[in-house]
């Protein structure tokens, strides 16, 4: 079989470098493991969120955004320190120039639309230069991550139809056939079919074998969030403290980071694989679709965080706030596990659950039904199913219950009085304008942003009012999600060697290439910057290899 291109990986990243490539004229072959029916991969799953700036939602709601201000923001929070950080580097800078440029005009071509209340999403652990977005810039696009996939799917399809793009679907890379320095085929092997529903776990049942080849090869396989052997190996243990006694995932099974081993045994330069992106919010699916599956709270500001054993987490660990700091604060205390606490009046306002599964009203792109959902009596359906059969939840009239279900479920050692005494130390706090709780000013300056007012933060109160209940309490476990680092890629998106210089012919995109040149993130990432990442180099890869 021969193609004037073959993309491995038929996920977001994938799909708009076919789309790219079938629109230059040539022939595309995409490969991917799983079926038909998982087209679209991880992404499908998504909240759909993406980083833009100086947008004109963000001018609505009286946002003022700037690439400065951006940029001020992405290497505050990279921290970019290392000799392999150089093209990291430069793809941050292109990918910033890409969204305070023509990324939203290029996506509103393609039929994309985003919510008029723009997300302030990772607000950063306190100071100016450090880690954080300081103004709102996460666009939800209407229909979540399926309405970002809409019009790369369309288009694909469409090439398939007129006979440019090929689907080798079931079809696992085993090895890239590289020779003086040109890489020349794929070869692998051929599973069996399945009807499994998307994201299930498939069947690895190999019933064949195939070889194919191409002029160029770009990988976009994804990275290596549901492998957990991967991850533990990879853990900076040093940077975080030990990895966690048990994990959840926020991606299907065939997320496995194979394509990136296979890629380095092919040559390819592969840095920072210590740097990853595991949300510390995650509650189990009461509904699985994937092994270990979990869902990731996307809380506002009100919860108050407790550890394993009921110690408030300090500042910068705060709900939104500063993803990796928490991370490092409950591992290096040595636990799997944290908690909220928190009333009836705050979920209804300040919870919501990420993926477009868990925002049915979203993925409907109606506002009949965000209406519907949003406004109705209680928090949104999907987030009350989790408080009624979920496993993590705990719901009490009153504190001393309260404790006795997170004590039923967690350690056994969160003591009453203690906690009492922590909750009440915070009421207090709101009694006048004035506090030193910076969770407490946190909260109030949240409410001086309109978005946050209207649709995501609680009008401050004291938890322990009955009149504010009933009590509740949520395990939170981490959840694996992102690979930060990958292949090395110049601006073209083409592999570098370990000596640095490029593979003739073969390109990376996506998370396989962490999103950019092996790691445009950093040590942090701002949120939108998954899926705009692989939109980006997805584009560039496809382009340069067309």
């Amino acid at each position: 079989m021969t193609s004037d291109a073959i993309v491995i990986g038929a996920g977001l990243a994938g799909l708009v470098a076919a789309h790219e490539l079938a629109a230059r004229g040539r022939t595309v072959t995409v490969i991917d493991q799983e079926g038909r029916q998982n087209l679209g991969g991880q992404a499908f799953w998504s909240l759909g969120g993406l980083f833009m700036v100086d947008t004109p939602e963000q001018r609505r709601m009286g946002i003022r955004d700037s690439i400065e201000l951006a940029r001020d923001d992405w290497m505050g929070s990279a921290g970019f320190d290392r000799v392999e950080d150089e093209w990291p580097r430069r793809w941050a800078s292109a990918y910033l120039e890409f969204a305070a440029g023509e990324m939203r005009g290029w996506l509103s071509g393609l039929g994309l639309t985003w919510f008029p209340v723009v997300g302030w999403a990772e607000r950063g652990g306190g100071m100016a230069g450090g880690h954080g977005n300081s103004v709102p810039r996460f666009h939800l696009t209407w229909g979540t991550g399926p309405g970002v996939l809409a019009p790369f799917v369309k288009s694909v399809l469409a090439h398939e139809d007129a006979g440019r793009i090929t689907f080798a679907f079931r079809h696992r890379v085993d090895r890239l056939e590289v020779s003086d320095g040109r890489v020349r085929a794929v070869s692998g092997s051929v599973l069996a079919d399945t009807d499994v529903a998307r994201g299930a776990a498939s069947p690895r049942e190999v019933t064949g074998d195939f070889r194919m080849e191409a002029d160029a090869v770009i990988v976009a396989s994804g990275g290596i969030g549901a492998n957990f052997d991967l991850v533990r190996k990879n853990w900076p243990v040093d940077r975080l403290g030990p990895p966690p006694a048990t994990m959840i995932s926020g991606v299907p099974e065939h997320v496995d980071g194979r394509m990136i081993g296979i890629a380095e045994d092919a040559g390819a330069s592969i840095i920072n694989r210590d740097r990853m992106w595991h949300y510390t919010e995650g509650i189990r699916n009461w509904d699985p679709i994937w092994p270990h599956h979990g869902i990731r709270i996307l809380p506002g500001p009100s919860s108050m965080w407790f550890d394993a054993e009921g110690q408030r987490l300090p500042v910068p660990c705060l709900p939104g706030f500063d993803t990796m700091s928490t991370l490092r604060e409950i591992c290096t205390r040595g636990h799997d596990h944290s908690w909220f606490v928190l009333t009836q009046k705050i979920i209804e306002k300040e919870f919501a659950l990420s993926g477009s599964e868990q925002n049915p009203d979203f993925t409907s792109g109606k506002w009949i039904e965000v209406l519907k959902s949003r406004r109705g009596k209680g928090a949104p359906p999907p987030v009350e199913a989790f408080k009624e059969k979920g496993a993590d939840f705990v719901v009490a009239d009153d504190l001393e219950s309260l404790v006795q279900g997170m004590n039923a479920i967690g350690t056994g050692r969160i003591d009453l009085q203690h906690l009492r005494d922590q909750i009440l130390a915070r009421d207090r706090q709101l009694t006048n304008p004035f506090a030193k709780d910076l969770q407490v000013v946190a909260l109030r300056g949240a409410r001086n942003y309109r978005g946050d007012k209207l649709i995501r933060t609680a009008k401050p109160h004291q938890i322990l009012d009955p009149g504010n209940g009933p009590l509740i309490a949520v395990k939170l476990h981490i959840l694996t999600r992102k690979t930060l680092g990958g292949i090395e890629t110049d601006l073209d998106g083409r592999v570098l060697s370990v000596d640095g210089t490029p593979i003739e012919g073969l390109f990376a995109a996506g998370e396989a290439a962490g999103f950019g040149g092996g790691g445009y993130h950093g040590y942090n990432a701002l949120e939108g910057t998954f899926l705009g990442g692989c939109l980006f180099s997805g584009r560039m890869a496809g382009r340069a290899a067309g």
